[in-house]
């Protein structure tokens, strides 16, 4: 199931808090490993024994590495089967009925699907978890020995439904020994409420307008509405997944964890390849040192470095959802990352403007093949986006969501980390408290009004 609102996060934090910081420093992963497991319980009680299965057999995999590190083939074979069954419950709770659909409509067969419900985080989980067993094999990390620590890395609650992925060996000195001060517990509870703020006022917000675009029905929309309704989506998007990390890396912090930040402003960026060193850098960058790298990089033939890309890409599609769109945005960043490698960089270092424009167009038109998951509908969209269609019912939502747009579009940018700079030092600390404050109070007051609480990542 998928939480309809952040109400049970504020009612499961305080408990779990209170007991966390009463329990003695050598209990505290074990409140967190039980903390965490109900937490994902909650949401997905009968996927438990997966869970529990996956940190079983990656945790016995791991030492069995690290006993074996001189028997090459079997070291080569724990790892295997350590990820085949990790990717395997992925692969068949994810991508099981868009194989089957795809063999009835090639082959004209009645294989029924499975109508599995997707687990929640699990692609996110598997990614993680798959970072401690090859960095076992690779010997970049020792074995984990003790089990509470091992299950506390692979479910910690605050990033287990979606991210950013942390590396075992990101947090495996503070798994072992953290400290927990004053000022690390301010600064948790501020990155929180700013993520919280984001989600919740900013992404749900202007959110809504792409939702009111879907029933009325795209064929129906003028082309200027289609255009506001996509760039909608993108801040939306940009909001929801950002904001969600920021309450990660919050919580993260006030438990004594500090987590790989996820987002650096991607619209901002002047090239693609700058977009995805800024927009989910933790996956980018699994993608990277875990697929792009062994696979050869960039240090082997022309040719054979851009079949790595097409791979990458390929994979980078597929992660986000079982279908074709999420394939053809995949390989649409590919054609575009691979033109600037040949000759677009070029162009793009020289000219500032132009450069943001284009990086802006191409991220945009990407959302729209991202978003809309029937290829027909899809086909319908970018129709009416480029068709010139007439009409004025963008002025009537232009109206009612100009105010979030400009909001959105100023805190995309690095606004206030330009305002916090100015400030004197003096002055600092009771404005991030008063701001933060009232971004609380407005963010638990929509919340408690409004029904529109999606979670967009929750479904990867």
């Amino acid at each position: 199931m998928v939480f309809s609102s952040l109400l049970f996060l504020f009612r499961f934090l305080p408990v779990s808090f209170i007991a966390y910081y009463a329990a003695p420093k050598r209990l505290k992963n074990l409140v967190l490993f039980l903390s965490s497991l109900f937490f994902y319980s909650w949401g997905e009680v009968r996927y438990f024994p997966i869970m529990l299965s996956i940190i079983l057999v990656n945790y016995f995999a791991g030492l069995a590495i690290e006993k074996y590190r001189e028997n090459i083939p079997l070291r080569r074979s724990v790892l295997t089967i350590s990820i085949i069954f990790s990717v395997g419950f992925l692969a068949v709770f994810k991508y099981a009925d868009f194989v089957i659909s795809n063999i009835n409509a090639w082959f004209k067969t009645g294989i029924p699907n499975l109508s599995l419900t997707l687990p929640l985080g699990i692609s996110f989980y598997t990614f993680q978890i798959m970072t401690y067993t090859i960095d076992v094999y690779l010997q970049k990390a020792k074995a984990e020995r003790n089990f509470i620590d091992f299950g506390t890395f692979v479910v910690l609650f605050p990033q287990l439904i979606a991210g950013p992925i942390v590396k075992f060996v990101d947090i495996h000195k503070e798994l072992k020994s953290r400290e927990i001060t004053l000022d690390m517990v301010q600064q948790g509870i501020e990155t929180f409420i700013l993520g919280l703020g984001s989600k919740v006022l900013l992404a749900n917000s202007i959110g809504s307008l792409w939702t009111e675009l879907e029933n009325i029905g795209f064929a129906s929309v003028s082309t200027p509405l289609a255009w506001l309704g996509i760039i909608a989506y993108t801040l939306q998007i940009y909001f929801d997944f950002s904001g969600y990390s920021l309450m990660a890396i919050g919580l993260g912090k006030m438990l004594g964890f500090t987590f790989p930040q996820n987002f650096n402003y991607p619209y901002i960026s002047r090239s693609i390849k700058e977009f995805w060193r800024r927009w989910h850098m933790t996956l980018s960058g699994w993608f990277r040192e875990y697929l792009y790298f062994p696979l050869g990089g960039s240090r082997v033939g022309k040719g054979r470095a851009f079949f790595n890309l097409f791979v990458v890409w390929f994979c980078t599609g597929l992660w986000h959802g079982a279908n074709w769109n999420f394939i053809f945005w995949g390989l649409y960043y590919f054609l575009f990352i691979s033109l600037e490698r040949l000759w677009l960089h070029s162009f793009l270092d020289k000219h500032k403007i132009l450069s943001h424009i284009y990086a802006l167009f191409v991220i945009v038109l990407g959302w729209g093949l991202f978003a809309i998951t029937d290829l027909g509908q899809l086909g319908i969209f970018f129709s009416r986006l480029f068709s010139f269609t007439g009409g004025d019912d963008w002025m009537f939502y232009l109206r009612d969501y100009a105010e979030i747009f400009i909001f959105g579009i100023l805190f995309s940018m690095p606004i206030l980390n330009k305002i916090r700079d100015a400030l004197p030092q003096k002055a600092s600390m009771p404005v991030r408290i008063v701001f933060s404050g009232v971004v609380l109070l407005l963010s638990v007051a929509y919340l408690v009004d409004s029904s529109y609480n999606p979670f967009l990542y929750f479904r990867f």
